[in-house]
């Protein structure tokens, strides 16, 4: 049997699969296909959409829809007249703006694949509903199109399984021309008896961790396949592995390093403030900062500062525990990295529209914004959205009523926050006359280049002259605008 894995690109609040991340679900898929001894073969949306549309060369493409292409049009549409089943990836629940890559809806799935005669298969965090915008409800789809609509397809959710789908499923990397961070899995579901109100980690996972040999053993696959970015990033709390033991996290940050010599990233990402301060989160972010390299990131799921929010929606702590963690995390990692990054930052999530939520919500999130900056304390970056509602979460009890009442507000409050908080903020991150190391230089946008470094929430870099893509360049910063900044090419 032929089986193709279809990549429309995975959100969700514990991981990333949106280029230049590769997520977990099509690793796992590709080796419990393996395992079966079935041909095997990766294509993305990116792919579908230019065979359809032929919309720009792939030699010089500069639109991010169709950026990440596997391989010539004819091969794939010849890969998808002998696909016996096609297995779809697909879901964004925590939208973001990504530089260079659209994931696909439903919908557009669903047309792109009206043509292709086989057996289909739904899979990924759209089972559990899908929305690329935050604050709107999730798409209705046509599931009907599929044969089989299921989260847990080939048993790609079941440790036992994926302790051998993710060593065999790493050779899927070389059917990919592009460079890649690997998204990790060291757990799921939540440690919290009642999680927040809009999460869906809840109702997808229990809580369960992943082997130390298993995350190492996979690690090590991917490195002999060519992997050189890491991300152990699909989590809900990264603090919280295998119930915060600072002994496991050594052991497994000591074994990915004594292995992989030559690897160039190694971040985090989700972290619970709380979690950073318990007993045990002292030293492991001074574990962080010894083994990972600069640019790291661990993202603090605060989404309120408001304390009304913070007990409406239980969220993970309140204000006050938000700044100390964010203040222990810059203890040990504010100084420069090789990279010309800070070597570990928090950043924060807020989310407008949640329960409770009234115009003292922002007064009190500028409140402590401010007071973080005031304290010279630094932020890598401030996720803004509005929350998205799913079944089954407890804002679905309350419907988008909050959403409607104070949507003419959002953006308001979401420009004040990028120009009193994110601008003065870089200049604190990133100095003018900072040298950043490995720039990827990705899109063209006009005469402007626009490039990234690998790692956890890169920070990206323009500058005002078409350099050659894909290629990596040290880049000194110049000036800052609201989330982005300006550089000048020094290599």
């Amino acid at each position: 049997m032929v089986a193709t894995i279809l990549d429309a690109y995975t959100d969700e609040p514990s991981g990333l699969g949106v280029p230049p991340y590769l997520g977990t679900y099509p690793r796992y898929l590709a080796g419990a296909l393996l395992e079966k001894n079935e041909r095997v073969f990766y294509l993305t949306i990116d792919d579908l959409r230019f065979l359809k549309y032929k919309t720009v060369k792939k030699s010089n493409t500069a639109n991010k829809a169709v950026y990440n292409l596997t391989r010539g049009s004819e091969e794939v549409n010849q890969i998808l007249k002998k696909t016996d089943l096609l297995i779809v990836n697909a879901g964004v629940q925590t939208p973001g703006k990504y530089l260079t890559a659209v994931p696909g809806t439903l919908n557009e799935i669903i047309r792109l694949l009206q043509d292709v005669k086989c057996k289909k298969i739904l899979t990924g965090p759209a089972v559990y509903g899908t929305q690329l915008f935050g604050g709107k409800k999730a798409e209705k789809f046509n599931l009907d199109f599929f044969e089989e609509v299921n989260f847990n397809f080939l048993g790609i959710n079941e440790y036992d399984k994926i302790s051998k789908y993710a060593v065999a499923g790493a050779e899927i990397v070389a059917q990919m021309p592009y460079q890649i961070v690997a998204e990790i899995e060291t757990g799921k579901g939540c440690s919290r008896k009642i999680g927040c109100s809009f999460c869906t980690e809840p109702i997808k996972n229990k809580l369960e961790y992943r082997k130390r040999e298993d995350i190492v053993a996979e690690i090590k696959a991917l490195y002999d396949s060519g992997v050189r970015y890491f991300r152990l990033g699909k989590q809900t709390s990264f603090y919280d592995y295998q119930h915060g033991s600072v002994d496991e996290i050594e052991l497994l940050f000591k074994e990915i390093r004594d292995y992989c010599h030559e690897i160039k990233v190694l971040h985090i990402d989700n972290a619970d403030p709380v979690h950073v301060l318990r007993k045990g989160g002292e030293e492991i972010t001074e574990l962080i900062v010894k083994y990972c390299t600069s640019g790291n990131v661990a993202a603090l799921g605060i989404e309120s500062f408001d304390s009304n929010v913070f007990k409406e929606n239980n969220l993970n702590c309140p204000p006050e525990i938000a700044f100390k963690a964010i203040e222990l995390i810059n203890k040990y990692g504010s100084f420069r990295g090789s990279n010309g990054m800070p070597q570990f930052l928090p950043g924060i999530n807020l989310i407008y529209g949640l329960k409770g939520e009234t115009e003292n919500t922002h007064k009190e999130n500028m409140k402590w914004l401010q007071k973080i900056l005031d304290n010279n304390l630094m932020l890598r970056r401030i996720n803004i959205r509005q929350v998205t509602i799913f079944p089954e979460t407890k804002m679905a009890e309350v419907g988008n009523k909050v959403l409607k009442k104070n949507r003419k507000y959002y953006y308001k409050w979401r420009r004040e926050i990028r120009e009193k908080i994110d601008y003065e903020m870089l200049k604190h991150v990133v100095p003018a006359g900072t040298m950043l190391k490995d720039v990827r230089m990705e899109a063209h946008e006009g005469n402007v280049t626009y490039g990234r470094q690998f790692g956890a929430y890169p920070l990206i870099v323009g500058v005002k002259k078409r350099l050659e893509l894909n290629r990596f360049y040290d880049v000194k910063i110049i000036s800052h605008m609201l989330r982005s900044v300006v550089g000048e090419i020094v290599n």
